[in-house]
């Protein structure tokens, strides 16, 4: 656990899957087309929280999806990139804009796709419903799922890491 705690101190920017992730991964649509999908308010807030502390917030999503764009304005995220069929130029776009080095970087996926920029950052972290190949190639996996408050666990962490969690929940009880 050691070692989880100095790769989560070290992140600078968290960076995020969104199907399987953010949301349990299901899409719902409509006769005519209209997508939804379900967000964990957990997970919500422990970005908001997290980004208090001054990490960076980035999505990342093959997918372009109208909530998902409502969702990312919601949460006052720094970087969206959508429609993204190969994640890693995101990756690079968002490293120059940024002025971070890989190694500065976390990243929550749960699938082959995400598989690119894991092998990058200096965290990468799968969720527990990700197929097998890509929980071997992650340093640490989530105990709750995607959609379930597997990011809020994530952003905890780092937190913890970080020194910033006391702090972060006294705020609440003052």
């Amino acid at each position: 656990m050691q070692k989880m705690t100095d790769l989560a101190k070290r992140t600078r920017l968290l960076i995020l899957d969104v199907d399987g992730v953010l949301t349990d991964g299901r899409i719902f649509i409509t006769a005519s087309g209209e997508e939804f999908k379900a967000f964990n308010t957990l997970d919500g807030h422990g970005l908001k929280m997290l980004q208090a502390t001054g990490v960076q917030l980035a999505i990342i999503t093959g997918r372009a999806a109208p909530s998902v764009a409502h969702r990312v304005r919601g949460l006052g995220i720094d970087h969206y990139y959508e429609g993204v069929h190969d994640k890693r130029t995101a990756f690079a776009d968002l490293l120059a804009k940024t002025g971070l080095a890989a190694e500065d970087c976390a990243y929550i996926g749960d699938d082959v796709i995400d598989l690119p920029v894991m092998s990058r950052v200096g965290l990468a972290v799968a969720v527990p419903d990700a197929p097998s190949f890509v929980r071997q190639h992650a340093h640490f996996v989530t105990g709750n799922r995607g959609g379930r408050g597997a990011v809020r666990e994530l952003c905890e962490l780092i937190m913890q890491a970080q020194g910033n969690f006391d702090r972060v929940m006294a705020s609440y009880l003052e």
